[in-house]
């Protein structure tokens, strides 16, 4: 059962600019990471990562394969607990508070900062809407009226709205690859979450697809802060605001992401965004 915010330590404040968030010491769903660390039984995927991730803007998370990006991110809304004989240590504090406190509710925590993964996963016996109110569903106290108000919002935020208007009932796998990302992107922010986290969203798309998930984070970061794990050096150019490289799960460099681009500080930053690395 998801607890009342105040059990986690959460109150509600109103920002200077008259938007409402949770004291504490950043902005509206700013994350800092500090000194976090994570393993797989014996093998340490992150080692004492450190880092501040400022509310609504996106962030990219770049770096070779196995290099930790996707752990990184499951870190930040306690998915990583989840795998046997996973562990972290170190601090993940979501607007000041640690997401790992002894008091903090993990099923809170996760509605708060969602997720979208790699591949499209809609359910694939439910329909359009029943895919985007699956997790409020999981909630329960929404009368079916109530339930359609907000899928019909969470896919307007999709970008969904209408290409889907005239087909809620039909299976959500009828969808197209892109539009199945959309969908679950949706089901991500019915649930009205502060922060989205992404992972490779657009690695399997076509190109227009992934012009579409990218003007869609674009639109997104207004209202959301926006985490995104990408391969591609292009796409984190193109959307983020700051970019961190992680490389064997230790950070060698964060930064806005035109500096990281075009002035690194580190020569393994330059050897990787430039295709030289390695």
């Amino acid at each position: 059962m998801m607890v009342e915010r105040q059990e986690i330590g959460l109150t509600t404040a109103t920002t200077g600019d008259g938007q409402t968030g949770t004291h504490g010491t950043g902005p509206v769903g700013g994350i800092d990471v500090k000194n976090l660390s994570a393993w797989f039984g014996t093998l340490q995927a992150l080692k004492d990562v450190n880092l501040s991730l400022r509310g609504r803007s996106v962030s990219a998370i770049i770096g070779p394969s196995g290099c930790g990006k996707s752990t990184l991110i499951r870190c930040l809304n306690r998915m990583h607990e989840e795998v046997r004989e996973a562990r972290v240590s170190g601090e993940v504090r979501f607007d000041g508070q640690d997401i790992y406190a002894p008091d903090a509710d993990p099923v809170e925590v996760r509605r708060r900062i969602g997720m979208v993964f790699q591949r499209p996963n809609p359910f694939p016996t439910l329909s359009v809407l029943d895919n985007a109110v699956a997790g409020l569903k999981l909630t329960g106290g929404l009368s079916r009226p109530e339930l359609r108000e907000r899928g019909e919002q969470a896919l307007r935020a999709a970008g969904l709205w209408d290409e889907v208007k005239d087909r809620l009932n039909q299976p959500g796998a009828r969808l197209s690859g892109g539009q199945q990302q959309r969908l679950c992107i949706a089901r991500a922010l019915a649930v009205e979450p502060e922060v989205l986290l992404m992972d490779e969203p657009a690695s399997a798309l076509d190109p227009a697809s992934t012009l579409r998930i990218e003007e869609l984070i674009e639109e997104l970061k207004e209202r959301y802060t926006v985490v995104i794990v990408t391969h591609n050096m292009q796409q984190a150019a193109r959307v983020a605001e700051s970019t961190l490289f992680l490389l064997l799960g230790e950070v060698v460099e964060f930064g806005p992401t035109s500096k990281i681009f075009t002035r690194p500080d580190d020569k393994r930053t330059e050897d990787y965004v430039t295709g030289r690395f390695g």
